[in-house]
C-alpha cells in the first residue's frame, strides 16, 4: 500500500482490513442453496403432512421473532468489527425492554421505542468505559452488564408499574401498538396459493406472505438497518476506520484514526441496536413488559452474528433460521418439530455424502451415523415431547454454530486491549 500523499490523507487508513479466508458463497450459489433448502422442505411437508411448518401465519411469526434476534446480533456486529467482544447484549436489550415498556404506556409507543434505543446505550457505555477506558476483560465486563441489568430492572419494575391499570412487580401496563401493515391483495393471494399445498409454490408462496401479513413498522425499520449497516461500514471511510480498530488498532492509530473514539462509537450503537431489540419485544412482540422476556435472545443473537460470519447478510440468515425454530413454540410445536426430524434426517445424509466426495471419510461416518439415529427418532415417533419444542432453537443455536464453525474468521484484534499510544 502506498503511504499518504499529502496532510489531509493522514485521516484516511489506507490499511484495508483483510478479508474473512475461506472461499465465500456467491450471491447465485447462496440463492440456489436456500432453493435447495426450501425444495427439502417440500418434500419433508408432503411426507408429513405437516403443513404448518411453511404456511404464511408460521413465517409472520418467525419474522417477528426473528427481528429482535437479528438485532442483538447487529449490535454485536457493530462492537466486534470495531474490536470489543458485547457478551453484555442481553442486559442492553433487558435495558431495551424495561425503558421501553416505561416511556412506552406513558407517553406512546413510539416514545418508548426512542427510551429503548436509550436505555441499551446505557448500557453500551458502561460496557465501553470498562473495556475500552479500564481496559477491563471484555467476557467479565459483558456478564457484569448483563447481571446489572437485570437487577437494576427488577429493583425498578415494581416502583415503576405498580399502582396503574394491569401493571405489577414484574408486568408493566399495556401499550398501545405501533401499527401493523398488510398489502391488499398480494398477502390474501399469497395466503389462497399457500393454502394449495402445491410443492415448492406453495412454501415459497408462505415465505412471502410472512413477509407482507401483518408486519410491523417497527420490522420494516430493523430490516432496513441490515442494508445500513453494510453500506456504513464496507462503503464509508467511517466505516473503514471503525473496522481497522478492529483488525489492527496500531496501525489505524498511526494513521490518524482515533481508536478509542471509534470503538466508544460502536459499542454505544451496539448497545442502541440491542435496545431497541428489547423495545421491540416488549412494544411490539408483547405490548407490554414481562421479567424475563429477553429469554437468551442477546446470546441467541451472537450466535446469529458468528454464524454470519461477522457480515450482516449471513446475521440476517442466522436470525431468520433461529426465529424460524423459535417460533414453533407458538405454533404446532410438536408436531411441527417431529417433522422437522426428518429434514435434520436428510440434511444430515447430504452432508455426509458431501464429506464423502471431498474425502473426509471419518466426519462422514459419524455424520451418516447421527443421521441414522435422527431418522429413527422420527420413524418410531409420533410427536415429540414439549421440552423438545421448548429447546429446539438453543439446540439449533449449537449445532449451526459447530458446523460452521471451520469457516468463520472474527477480526483480528477483537476481544484483545488495546492502549492508546501502544504503537509509538
Amino acid at each position: 500500500m502506498s503511504a499518504p500523499t499529502s496532510a489531509t490523507d493522514v485521516n484516511q487508513p489506507t490499511l484495508q482490513p483483510a478479508a474473512p479466508t475461506g472461499r465465500r458463497l456467491s450471491w447465485p450459489v447462496l440463492l440456489l442453496v436456500i432453493a435447495g433448502a426450501l425444495a427439502l422442505t417440500s418434500i419433508v411437508r408432503l411426507i408429513t403432512g405437516a403443513d404448518g411448518i411453511t404456511n404464511v401465519s408460521q413465517m409472520s411469526t418467525a419474522l417477528q421473532l426473528a427481528v429482535p434476534i437479528g438485532l442483538a446480533g447487529l449490535g454485536g456486529l457493530w462492537a466486534e468489527r470495531a474490536g470489543v467482544v458485547n457478551i453484555g447484549l442481553e442486559g442492553m436489550m433487558i435495558f431495551g425492554t424495561w425503558f421501553g415498556a416505561w416511556a412506552g404506556f406513558q407517553w406512546g409507543p413510539w416514545t418508548g421505542v426512542v427510551f429503548g434505543i436509550l436505555g441499551g446505550c446505557i448500557g453500551g457505555i458502561l460496557h465501553a468505559i470498562a473495556t475500552v477506558t479500564f481496559r477491563v476483560n471484555h467476557i467479565v465486563s459483558g456478564v457484569a452488564i448483563n447481571i446489572l441489568a437485570l437487577g437494576i430492572t427488577r429493583y425498578l419494575a415494581p416502583l415503576a408499574f405498580e399502582g396503574h391499570a394491569g401493571g405489577s412487580a414484574k408486568q408493566s401496563p399495556a401499550i398501545d401498538s405501533l401499527g401493523h401493515f398488510t398489502v391488499p391483495g398480494l398477502s390474501d393471494g399469497l395466503r389462497d396459493l399457500n393454502n394449495q399445498g402445491w410443492f415448492f409454490i406453495s412454501d415459497i408462496a408462505g415465505l412471502l406472505g410472512g413477509l407482507v401479513t401483518n408486519v410491523s413498522w417497527l420490522t420494516l425499520i430493523a430490516i432496513a438497518l441490515i442494508p445500513g449497516t453494510w453500506w456504513i461500514l464496507w462503503r464509508t471511510a467511517f466505516g473503514l476506520r471503525l473496522r481497522s480498530c478492529g483488525e489492527n488498532p496500531v496501525a489505524a492509530e498511526s494513521l490518524g484514526v482515533n481508536v478509542y473514539k471509534y470503538k466508544y462509537i460502536a459499542v454505544i450503537i451496539s448497545g442502541g441496536l440491542a435496545g431497541l431489540g428489547g423495545a421491540f419485544l416488549s412494544i411490539v412482540a408483547n405490548p407490554f413488559y414481562l421479567e424475563g422476556q429477553v429469554s437468551g435472545r442477546g446470546y441467541i443473537g451472537l450466535a446469529a452474528m458468528i454464524f454470519g460470519n461477522w457480515m450482516p447478510g449471513g446475521l440476517a440468515l442466522g436470525a431468520g433460521l433461529f426465529g424460524y425454530t423459535d417460533s414453533l413454540n407458538l405454533r404446532g410445536g410438536s408436531t411441527n418439530v417431529h417433522a422437522l426430524l426428518l429434514l435434520g434426517a436428510l440434511l444430515l445424509i447430504i452432508g455426509a455424502i458431501w464429506l464423502v466426495i471431498r474425502k473426509k471419510y471419518a466426519p462422514s461416518m459419524i455424520t451418516a451415523v447421527v443421521g441414522a439415529l435422527v431418522y429413527t427418532w422420527y420413524a418410531t415417533t409420533n410427536e415429540v415431547p414439549n421440552q423438545v419444542v421448548s429447546a429446539t432453537p438453543y439446540v439449533v443455536t449449537l449445532v449451526v454454530l459447530t458446523l460452521s464453525a471451520q469457516r468463520l474468521r472474527m477480526p483480528k484484534a477483537d476481544g484483545l486491549p488495546y492502549k492508546k499510544g501502544e504503537g509509538k
